[in-house]
């Protein structure tokens, strides 16, 4: 008899943590390209710059708040997602439709991005800090030292700034990594011709992110 794999909703928010440990210098780089008055520098030499002048942990500024976004933002939706597609699975009627995968993963994606927005805002902040002069540099301590001078010295509202565009997006990406990826995963194993291990969750990976690939021209465009 086949073993019954149980999923942990939880595994998926401790992994984007590791994930967020291991790219974080990247997502840091990119942010300072992003903010770049003028485009002066691509991505190694904006790298060897931050390092240059700030050290090389300097590639690691906002990691406390990139780790409370993901505690936040990846917890939430993958916890709606797995539990509900669970429990929609568990009375015999067998896997759940592509659209309703695409529904949920669309709410589980928007609710944790809202959700995650004010770790968000405050990660680019600490991100960026070193880019302003000295006298207006924010200077926050840790994520939570962050959240609490916003919410004191700008309010509650100025936490969630940019929450639609957060929600936004995380209904997005979620439809495409999650919802994506198990209906991929569905058709792999419909096949017969593969079991449930390593290399089905990396062939089902593979096909899910190349849809999601797939539609950021889209949305970036239109």
């Amino acid at each position: 008899m086949a073993e019954k794999r149980m999923s942990r909703w939880y595994f998926g928010g401790i992994a984007s943590c590791g994930a967020a440990c291991c790219t974080h210098p990247l997502d840091l780089v990119k942010v300072h390209l992003q903010t770049q008055q003028e485009v002066k520098m691509r991505m190694v030499g904006m790298a060897m710059h931050v390092v240059k002048n700030d050290g090389v942990l300097a590639l690691y500024n906002g990691l406390s708040a990139s780790l409370c976004r993901q505690m936040s933002y990846s917890l939430t939706r993958f916890a709606i997602y797995e539990t509900v597609r669970d429990m929609m699975g568990s009375g015999g009627q067998g896997p759940m439709p592509f659209y309703q995968k695409v529904l949920l993963g669309a709410f589980g994606g928007f609710t944790g991005g809202f959700i995650g927005t004010p770790a968000d805002m405050v990660n680019v902040r600490m991100q960026n800090d070193m880019k302003l002069p000295a006298e207006q540099r924010r200077n926050y301590k840790h994520a939570l030292d962050g959240l609490f001078r916003v919410w004191r010295e700008e309010g509650t509202r100025k936490l969630f700034s940019g929450a639609t565009m957060a929600s936004s997006r995380g209904a997005l990406v979620t439809v495409g990594q999650l919802a994506c990826y198990d209906q991929a995963k569905q058709l792999v194993l419909g096949t017969g011709l593969m079991g449930d291990n390593i290399l089905t969750h990396f062939l089902s990976s593979f096909i899910a992110v190349s849809i999601e690939a797939s539609d950021w021209p889209v949305i970036g465009y239109s």
